[in-house]
């Protein structure tokens, strides 16, 4: 037959298979097709590795996904004979298909490729793109029809994998100077089959592993050119290996595994354990609770056994075994099961450390669930001195290797940094009484890195530093993306302050690793480094690693790493030699804290007072304003621990000031008279105490005349003549900055805090009578706009201290004929909505029935109403 003949007939068959229902058996067009292909089979051309996967997965996947025999006779009665006989018809030409085909390629390879394509679904067998098979343990997950959870489908493939080695054993037209192909794998899910909940499966599965067995011996005694004859070695082998033990399976298994071991390389005892990992999958309704705790037992006592005997084999296929337990993971979620699987981590480390180390370092980052339970599995159960060992292992890596390109494997799967703010599902099988499956509890991957950490510093026994990170919060900084730099930091305070001897060695590790990766890993190794400098060590470091990698950090568009720049120039400041320079660095490092959040700020400068205190008069005042301009906006921080050390520094700061007063440091300090004042007044005490402190300091410095009243932290509600004293004050000695103060008092009143809208309000409406002949059209118009929004304020007070102030500010025009606001709507005809007392001199005290209160209630109820 010519080759495009074979092929086109060969294409017509598997088409008309792929057609047939995978639901019903109804006819024998399934049959008669395998028949066809098997009489291809014996023509010429052979058929290349390609065609011959794509046919016996299309025929194997046609027959193995049929319903079970029962279930197709109950949906057509009629006919249940026929389907009975069809159906082993159909059965017995797919095997005789795949004898056929073993005969036409009689190799290990063609051996090979029948018995992975009978265990492997459709789904799952792949081609390599030169054509060649692609072992079914790379990284795709195997889901064999061994282990489906359907118990024809095991029967048929049990079945069909046990007939193809009978076969074997019948013809073996060849001799397997490589040992047999797929050994490990076959083997794997035999020995699982043989724990089936099935006796009939069980059976057949020893019985298969029998025959296997067999054809080792066989090829073994053919080696030693030993006449045999193949039945009675059979029979033999069958007596050797014990009779099947329904009620204790396992035992057959052990007996198994103990006589294969001359059969068994590393490449079989990494396929045999993978092999034994697909027994922990996820195990589906249908198959029933007892089945799946018969095949995790059959897995366990397998994958302990295979550790226990021959894990000194395995010692060149460790990467490769630990990829497949990170694999095979992802289906796994039965907390036993996977506790089960994680095993082989274990046992290699005790002999494989560095290994498996290496190959567990080839996780990708960011680590998902199953990577990070990975290291953490391979830390739990080793003693305190082999951690010690991986540790060393772990830093020597890094240092030969600190950095990779992207897409390729990294060395720093501990490195906490990369895994904060990612949520994965959880692998942890929901509980029983879960009412909603839906609701799936979230992995949080850096909360499982910190607790490796943890251990590891544990394990180490450095118990004191891990306490120390307790107490102040550590664990649960490094957590958290916006304080990790500070728990980083406080982990390399406490190496440092219990003399952790690892401290040194991390310390020159850092030194080429702070110029490589990525922004994380640099934040992360500066926070950590800088803290080192307490080290005496730290003398031997060259100053450009040191000191002049800090002074470069200054200028970093991180602000972190600006903060850590400056922390770490405090630190070497302490030594002697280091002194003069960083004090020169002083001004540069004032100037890196503009546009910084407010709780860095706070962090940066309580570092810098140590600076602050050694320059003692030395000081350029640019740098003290410099340094008010950055602390007075934070003044009105939303967060206390923000506003109160800011309030509290900036006088401390003007306590340092002395004469002459430069133009900008009176330019400063007045601009800061008004926030002072008004931050006084939001009620709480703690800040109120600080606003009195540091306006004093400037009041001293400024030789301000203020009034008493000024320092006083009672609200202003009930004091409205003593704020007018203030507000008269200002116009008085401080005209030229009044309209200054003005728009401080505007840009207060849009402050969050409803207090500070009020205290704002309260003084305009005190102030701006004041100013008298100095107040411009424009600048009354942005009163006027200010306060009308003011009234529909959602804070009660807020409105009702607008309208009063509208109420003053209107008399303050009628009585000093100021020009009024363009459009006004706060006045009207005087005749109509005053009464005027018989006085030139009065003001219009009050209006008609509905007063300015009424009015401003009235407004903000109906605010709350849109």
């Amino acid at each position: 037959m010519e080759m495009k003949e074979k092929e086109t007939t060969m294409k017509m068959m598997m088409k008309q298979i792929r057609e047939e229902p995978l639901d019903s058996l109804l006819s024998p067009a399934r049959q008669q097709a395998m028949e066809i292909l098997t009489q291809l089979s014996h023509t010429k051309p052979i058929l290349n590795v390609r065609e011959r996967v794509e046919l016996v997965s299309t025929c194997v996947r046609s027959v193995f996904s049929l319903p079970s025999v029962q279930a197709m006779q109950e949906k057509d009665e009629a006919k249940a004979e026929v389907i009975q006989t069809l159906y082993h018809q159909t059965l017995d030409s797919l095997q005789k298909l795949l004898n056929a085909l073993l005969i036409e390629d009689p190799t290990p390879a063609g051996l090979k490729s029948i018995l992975e394509i009978i265990g492997l679904p459709i789904g799952q067998q792949r081609l390599a793109s030169n054509g060649s098979r692609v072992s079914p343990l790379s990284p795709q997950p195997l889901g064999p029809w061994m282990n489906s959870g359907k118990a024809h489908e095991r029967a048929r493939a049990v079945n069909s994998n046990v007939s193809v080695l009978n076969h074997t054993l019948v013809t073996l037209p060849f001799f397997m100077s490589s040992g047999f192909p797929a050994l490990g794998l076959l083997l794997g899910r035999l020995l699982l089959r043989i724990g089936d909940p099935d006796e009939e499966i069980g059976r057949e599965a020893l019985d298969g592993i029998t025959i296997l067995y067999t054809i080792l011996d066989l090829q073994k005694r053919t080696k030693d050119k030993e006449e045999i004859n193949k039945k009675e070695l059979y029979e033999n082998n069958k007596r050797f290996l014990g009779p099947y033990n329904p009620v204790s399976p396992c035992q057959n298994i052990l007996r198994v595994i103990a006589e294969f071991g001359d059969f068994l390389g590393p490449q079989q005892v990494k396929d045999l354990l993978l092999a034994a990992l697909e027994g922990l999958n996820d195990i589906s309704e249908a198959q029933g609770k007892d089945s799946g705790e018969m095949m995790q037992l059959a897995s366990e006592v397998t994958l302990s056994s295979v550790l226990e005997w021959y894990r000194h084999r395995a010692l060149e296929v460790v990467p490769e075994i630990l990829q497949g337990i990170y694999m095979q993971l992802s289906h796994i979620q039965e907390p036993r099961a996977r506790e089960v699987a994680l095993l082989p981590i274990s046992f290699l480390a005790s002999s494989f450390m560095t290994e498996v180390v290496v190959a567990l370092l080839m996780c990708p980052l960011p680590l998902d669930s199953n990577g990070a339970e990975m290291w953490r599995q391979l830390i739990l159960r080793k003693p305190s001195c082999d951690v010690r060992d991986l540790l060393d292992l772990l830093l020597t890596t890094l240092k030969e290797k600190p950095v990779t390109k992207k897409g390729r494997a990294s060395i720093v799967p501990l490195a906490v940094h990369y895994h904060i703010g990612l949520h994965l599902p959880s692998r942890v099988a929901p509980r029983k009484d879960a009412k909603d499956d839906t609701q799936l509890s979230v992995f949080v991957p850096v909360r499982w890195m910190v607790k490796v950490v943890k251990t590891l510093l544990l394990k180490m026994g450095c118990s004191y530093e891990s306490a120390f990170l307790e107490e102040q919060g550590g664990w649960e900084f490094m957590g958290q993306a916006e304080n990790h730099y500070r728990g980083v930091s406080l982990l390399a305070r406490a190496m440092v302050n219990y003399s952790c001897q690892e401290a040194c060695r991390i310390l020159y590790l850092l030194i080429p690793l702070l110029e490589r990766g990525d922004e994380k890993h640099k934040i992360t190794g500066t926070a950590f480094f800088v803290e080192l400098f307490h080290m005496e060590q730290v003398r031997r470091i060259p100053e450009e690693y040191s000191l002049g990698r800090m002074a470069e950090g200054l200028n970093h568009r991180d602000p972190i790493m600006k903060l850590l720049s400056i922390r770490g120039l405090v630190i070497l400041a302490r030594r002697s030699e280091k002194m003069a320079k960083v004090q020169a660095l002083l001004p540069s490092m004032v100037k890196s804290l503009k546009n910084m959040d407010g709780a860095l700020v706070v962090e940066a400068v309580h570092d810098l007072n140590t600076i602050f205190k050694g320059q003692g008069r030395k000081l350029d005042s640019s740098v003290y304003v410099e340094m008010l301009q950055i602390l007075l906006p934070h003044f009105s921080d939303a967060r206390e621990e923000v506003r109160v050390p800011c309030i509290n520094v900036y006088g401390k700061v003007v306590q340092k000031l002395r004469v002459p007063r430069t133009q900008a440091l009176k330019e400063q300090l007045t601009s800061t008279l008004l926030p002072l004042l008004l931050i006084m007044q939001e009620g709480n005490a703690k800040v109120g105490q600080k606003c009195v402190k540091t306006l004093f300091r400037c009041s001293c410095f400024m030789d301000w005349d203020l009034p008493k009243r000024a320092y006083s932290q009672k609200p202003w509600d009930n004091h409205l003549q003593a704020v007018a004293k203030i507000c008269q004050y200002l116009v008085n000695s401080h005209r030229d900055n009044i309209f200054t103060f003005l728009s401080q008092s505007l840009e207060f009143a849009k402050n969050p805090q409803a207090s500070l809208r009020k205290s704002s309000v309260i003084f305009i409406g005190s102030l701006v009578p004041c100013m008298e002949n100095i107040m411009t059209e424009e600048k009354l118009d942005e009163v006027k706009a200010t306060l009308e929004l003011l009234r529909h304020d959602p804070e009660a007070s807020v409105c009702i201290y607008a309208a009063q102030a509208q109420d003053h500010i209107m008399a303050s025009c009628w009585r000093n004929s100021w020009p009024l606001p363009h459009g006004d709507s706060w006045v009207c005809d005087p005749s109509s909505t005053h009464r005027w007392s018989p006085s030139c001199e009065s003001l219009p005290t009050s209006h008609q029935r509905r007063s300015w209160i009424m009015q401003a209630l009235s407004s903000w109820k109906t605010s709350l109403k849109q």
